[in-house]
C-alpha cells in the first residue's frame, strides 16, 4: 500500500468526483476499498461488527474531508489513514476493548470481544491476499490486541501494510523517532505473544488449507456426530488452548480440563447428543459449524463455530464462538 508518484487516473477521477459534490460518484471510488479497509479495522479492533461500523465511519469522514484530498497520496493510502484514526478514536472511547486477565495462572489474557472474520469478506486483491492468512489468523489478531492503541496502529501500518516510517508518522501525527520507538516495542510484544511464529508479515504466505488440516476437521466433525468422546480427545494436543467466546473465564490450557468441562456441561448427553456439522473457514483457518437438534425439533440449528489451529495433525488451539444470531458469517441457520 504505497503512494502514487504522478497523479493516477483513479486519483484524478476521484478528485473530480469530490469537487463535483456527487455523492454517488464519490461512493463508486471508495466502495472499491471497502474489503481491505474492513480487514484493516478488524486487525485494529478484533471485532467484525465494530470493523463494519468503523468502515462506514471512514467513508463518512472521507466524504466530509473530501476537499483535503489533493492526490499526493494514493486513494487507498488516504482512506487507510482515515480508517486508522477512526479506530483510534473508537478505542479511546471504548475502554472495554482491551484484553482482560483470564484468572488462570500462566494462562495469560482473554479477548472476550473477539469475533471470527468470514473468509468471503476478505479482499479479492491478490496483493492483499498473499498475507491475508497469517495477519487475520486468530492468534495474530489476539496478539495485536495486547498493544496499546497507538503502538497497534504503528505496527499495523509499518509491519503489515508496509508503510515507511515517515508516512506512518504523518498519518498518526507523530515524529519518525516516535514511530520507530513504538514499532520496536510492538515487535517485542508480538514476539512474546507469538513465540515460535514467523514475524515477517509482509512476505508471501499461503492461505490455502493443507490436506492435514482438512482431514483433522473431518475427523473432528465425525466425532461430534457419533458422540465419540474418545475420538474427540484423540484429536487434541495435551497442551490444548481452548476458549469459548464471548463467555469470560473459559480459557483452558489442557485437553483434559477442556474435555472435563465439556462433559460436565452435558456434551453428548440427552439434549446435546444430536449433532450435524459443516466444514468452513474463517480467518483463513479451518473451522466446523456445529448444529444441534433438540428433542422434538425437526431441524438442526446453528449453535457454535469451532475454529481450529492444527499443528502436526493435532488440534493445538480450539476457539469456540456462540454464533447464534450472526448472519454476517454466511452460515445457514438450520440444516
Amino acid at each position: 500500500m504505497t503512494d502514487a508518484g504522478p497523479l493516477g487516473a483513479d486519483e484524478a477521477a476521484f478528485i473530480a468526483a469530490a469537487r463535483s459534490g456527487d455523492a454517488a460518484r464519490f461512493a463508486l471510488f471508495t466502495e472499491r476499498h471497502r474489503r481491505e479497509l474492513q480487514v484493516h479495522c478488524y486487525r485494529m479492533l478484533a471485532n467484525y461488527e465494530d470493523a463494519q461500523d468503523l468502515t462506514q465511519e471512514t467513508f463518512l469522514r472521507a466524504w466530509n474531508k473530501r476537499a483535503t484530498f489533493k492526490g499526493q497520496a494514493a486513494l487507498r493510502t488516504w482512506l487507510s489513514r482515515i480508517a486508522t484514526n477512526a479506530c483510534l478514536d473508537f478505542l479511546e472511547k471504548r475502554k472495554d476493548r482491551t484484553p482482560v486477565p483470564s484468572g488462570l495462572e500462566d494462562a495469560g489474557f482473554e479477548v472476550p470481544y473477539l469475533q471470527p472474520y468470514p473468509d468471503r469478506m476478505l479482499p479479492e486483491d491478490p496483493q492483499e491476499s498473499v498475507v491475508a492468512r497469517e495477519t487475520v489468523e486468530l492468534a495474530f489478531i489476539v496478539a495485536v490486541q495486547h498493544l496499546p492503541p497507538r503502538q497497534r496502529a504503528v505496527f499495523v501500518l509499518r509491519d503489515v501494510l508496509g508503510w515507511p516510517a515517515s508516512k506512518a508518522a504523518d498519518a498518526l501525527e507523530l515524529t519518525v523517532a516516535s514511530v520507530t520507538s513504538a514499532l520496536q516495542r510492538a515487535r517485542v510484544t508480538m514476539r512474546e505473544q507469538l513465540p515460535g511464529r514467523r514475524l515477517d508479515w509482509r512476505s508471501p504466505a499461503t492461505h490455502e488449507l493443507s490436506d492435514d488440516e482438512r482431514g483433522v476437521v473431518k475427523s473432528y466433525m465425525d466425532a461430534h456426530e457419533r458422540n465419540d468422546l474418545d475420538g474427540l480427545m484423540s484429536l487434541l494436543r495435551e497442551d490444548l488452548r481452548f476458549a469459548m467466546l464471548p463467555e469470560p473465564g473459559t480459557l483452558i490450557t489442557t485437553a483434559k480440563d477442556a474435555v472435563d468441562g465439556w462433559v460436565s456441561g452435558g456434551l453428548f448427553r440427552r439434549g446435546k447428543d444430536d449433532w450435524r456439522c459443516a466444514a468452513t473457514t474463517v480467518n483463513r483457518m479451518p473451522a466446523a459449524a456445529l448444529y444441534l437438534r433438540a428433542p422434538g425439533d425437526p431441524e438442526y440449528r446453528l449453535l457454535n463455530l469451532a475454529v481450529l489451529r492444527i499443528v502436526d495433525g493435532k488440534i493445538a488451539e480450539l476457539t469456540g464462538f456462540d454464533v447464534t444470531g450472526q448472519p454476517w458469517l454466511g452460515l445457514p441457520p438450520t440444516l
